[in-house]
C-alpha cells in the first residue's frame, strides 16, 4: 500500500521544481524585444476563435466580435485616425443594446434579430470567420464570414455571406468596405421595421445630442434634416470629448444599388443611423424562398469634418472601382 506524501516531501519536491526553472535554458525564456518589430509596421490582423482584431502600426484600428453568445457579429472598437478613441459605442444611452456597426433586423418573420431580448428570441450566429491572407497587402486586410439567422423551434429564415475590406489610404482616413448577400430560407415579409439591416451606433460625443453633427452628402443636418432623406452618405462628426483639439467622424455610403435605389436613411441625434427603406414601406417588403439580396457599404473613419476629409471624392472613387 503507497505511504501517503508527507508535508515534508512535498516542499523538498516543490523546492526541486523551483530550482529546475531556474536552470533552464535562456532559449525556454519568454525574449524581450528592445525595439519594435519591423512585422508591427502597416496593417496586421490577428484572429483568436471568434474575435477578430486590425492593427494600424501596432496601434488597435477596430475589432470585430461574433462570438456565439452574441445577439449578432458587430465592429467595435473603431478607432478615430486622430484620437485613436471610438467612434462608435458598445453600449450607449437610450437603447444600449446598439453595438458598435452591425446588421440586424426586427421583426423579421416573428423573430428579433436586433434588440437584447434573449437569443431564444433570435440571434445570427457566426458559422465560419477566416483572414484571407492571399487577398490582404500592407495597407489592406480581407476576412469572411459565413452567418445563419436562428431561432428556437423556428426554421432559419436567412442565411448571409458577408465580405469586408479594411484600407488605409493614408493615415486620416481608414475605409471598411462590407459586401453582403443575404439569401431566404423561407419566404420573407417585413410589414415595416425601423430597426433593419445595416445600421451604426456612434460615440456619444459625435452625436448631436452632445455636440456633435448628423450631417448627410446633400447637406443635410440633424435628424430633421437626414431622416427619410435619400443620400449618397450620412454621418457623424465633431470634437471628441477627450480629445478637444481634435475633430474626426465616422460615415456610412449607401451603394445606389442598395434595395432597388430606393433607400432613404433612419437617422436619430442621439446617434443611430441606418440606411435602410423598412421604415418607409407603403406595402409589405417581400423575398421569396431561395432569393439573394446583395447589398455593399463603404465605411469611412475620418480625421477633421467631412469636407476636410473628401467625402464626396471618396464616394465617387468607390463607384467607379
Amino acid at each position: 500500500m503507497q505511504q501517503p506524501t508527507t508535508r515534508r516531501q512535498l516542499l523538498k519536491a516543490s523546492l526541486a521544481t523551483i530550482a529546475a526553472a531556474h536552470v533552464l535554458p535562456k532559449s525556454a525564456h519568454a525574449i524581450d524585444y528592445p525595439n519594435a518589430v519591423p512585422e508591427a509596421e502597416g496593417l496586421t490582423a490577428y484572429q483568436n476563435g471568434s474575435n477578430l482584431l486590425i492593427r494600424f502600426n501596432n496601434l488597435s484600428l477596430l475589432g470585430y466580435r461574433a462570438h456565439p453568445t452574441l445577439k449578432y457579429p458587430y465592429f467595435c472598437p473603431l478607432a478615430g485616425p486622430a484620437s485613436g478613441l471610438s467612434l462608435v459605442s458598445e453600449s450607449g444611452l437610450p437603447y444600449p443594446h446598439h453595438r458598435g456597426l452591425w446588421l440586424g433586423c426586427d421583426p423579421l418573420n416573428g423573430g428579433d434579430y436586433w434588440s437584447d431580448r434573449s437569443l431564444e428570441r433570435g440571434r445570427i450566429h457566426s458559422i465560419e470567420m477566416k483572414l484571407d491572407d492571399e487577398a490582404s497587402t500592407e495597407n489592406s486586410a480581407v476576412f469572411h464570414q459565413r452567418c445563419e439567422w436562428m431561432r428556437d423551434g423556428a426554421p432559419s429564415p436567412l442565411r448571409d455571406e458577408r465580405s469586408f475590406i479594411v484600407r488605409v489610404p493614408n493615415e486620416r482616413l481608414w475605409i471598411i468596405d462590407c459586401q453582403f448577400t443575404i439569401t431566404a430560407q423561407q419566404d420573407i415579409s417585413i410589414k415595416r421595421a425601423k430597426h433593419s439591416f445595416f445600421a451604426m451606433r456612434a460615440a456619444s460625443d459625435l452625436s448631436p445630442n452632445y455636440g456633435g453633427v448628423l450631417m448627410n452628402s446633400n447637406g443635410g443636418v440633424g435628424a430633421k434634416g437626414t431622416y427619410g432623406k435619400q443620400a449618397a452618405w450620412c454621418g457623424y462628426h465633431g470634437k471628441r470629448t477627450m480629445r478637444p483639439d481634435v475633430v474626426e467622424g465616422i460615415a456610412i455610403m449607401n451603394h445606389p444599388d442598395n434595395f432597388g435605389g430606393n433607400c432613404p436613411w433612419f437617422t436619430r441625434e442621439y446617434g443611430h443611423l441606418s440606411p435602410s427603406p423598412m421604415n418607409f414601406l407603403d406595402a409589405p417588403w417581400t423575398m421569396a424562398n431561395g432569393e439573394s439580396l446583395a447589398l455593399q457599404y463603404r465605411v469611412v473613419l475620418h480625421a477633421g469634418t467631412p469636407s476636410e476629409a473628401g467625402l464626396d471624392a471618396v464616394y465617387k472613387q468607390w463607384l467607379e472601382g
